[in-house]
């Protein structure tokens, strides 16, 4: 798919899941944004930018650790999603918080402004990822710390099976390289080629669970990455997606509920001095 075109059903897609976003995946992503957080360490008057920020879920803790002295700035393609995060920002009195609708391949932003750059499963959904990096290296003060979180490999993200489901319905725009960056050590490869330095990679294991089968379908197809082709579909053929994926993660039911292993992959790096 044409760039342009990918840029854009992301947004849409997101818009279309922001609503529903945190009660499906903020508790089960706690863990990996938890420790991109851990790994980027955001100081006391320090500034932070959190590219796809979503819902401020990175963004406001961020900004909390930096003080009042400090500053976190979150941007996302998605305006709804922007909205919700000045929303939580507001209800949580975070003050030095601000959100910014913005393509984080094309950061409007000054070079050498950030202390800390986070983006957290946000690259996957990114045409070209590498210049995504390559900004975040930009904005980015000499020696400022970059942490990125992503999926890890597919065949340890039970859930993955939504793609190939909905896919026989409808051609769902997701980009095909979905898992490419939790591949292996790519996305640590990725920073290095984008310039950064001191590249480390730590794998992560999860685990999604829902409390029934409605729930576990809700979570990828209403409120996850293939909401704008969830949109498309009438009542019949959403009844054979939701079926064709409950069968697809049948192995992992505990009684009404299912039990999903995924892997996550945070990947933390310095950018050095320019030369």
């Amino acid at each position: 798919m044409e760039a342009r075109l990918q840029r854009r059903v992301q947004r849409y897609g997101w818009d279309l899941a922001a609503a529903d976003y945190d009660d499906f995946w903020q508790a089960p992503l706690a863990p990996v944004r938890d420790a991109m957080l851990a790994s980027a360490a955001p100081r006391p008057g320090e500034r932070v930018l959190d590219v796809a920020c979503g819902t401020g879920a990175a963004t406001l803790p961020a900004a909390q650790a930096v003080g009042p002295q400090g500053s976190a700035v979150g941007v996302d393609v998605s305006q709804r999603m922007v909205d919700a995060a000045r929303h939580a920002a507001m209800a949580r009195r975070v003050a030095n918080a601000s959100f910014e609708r913005m393509d984080g391949e094309t950061l409007a932003l000054a070079d050498s402004s950030f202390d800390v750059a986070l983006c957290g499963f946000g690259l996957m959904y990114m045409p070209e990822p590498t210049q995504c990096l390559r900004e975040l290296r930009r904005v980015l003060l000499p020696g400022g710390r970059i942490a990125l979180a992503v999926w890890g490999e597919r065949a340890r993200c039970a859930w993955a099976a939504a793609f190939e489901v909905i896919e026989r319905e409808v051609a769902s725009d997701v980009c095909p390289l979905f898992f490419h960056t939790g591949q292996g050590d790519n996305l640590a490869r990725l920073c290095s080629e984008a310039g950064f330095a001191a590249v480390a990679q730590q794998r992560m294991a999860m685990r999604l669970d829902y409390a029934d089968g409605q729930q576990a379908c809700d979570a990828v197809l209403v409120g996850g990455p293939v909401a704008l082709a969830w949109s498309r579909l009438d009542a019949e053929a959403r009844r054979r997606v939701q079926q064709s994926y409950l069968e697809a993660i049948a192995t992992w039911r505990q009684g009404e509920g299912y039990q999903l292993p995924a892997e996550g992959v945070v990947v933390s790096a310095i950018s050095p001095a320019r030369t």
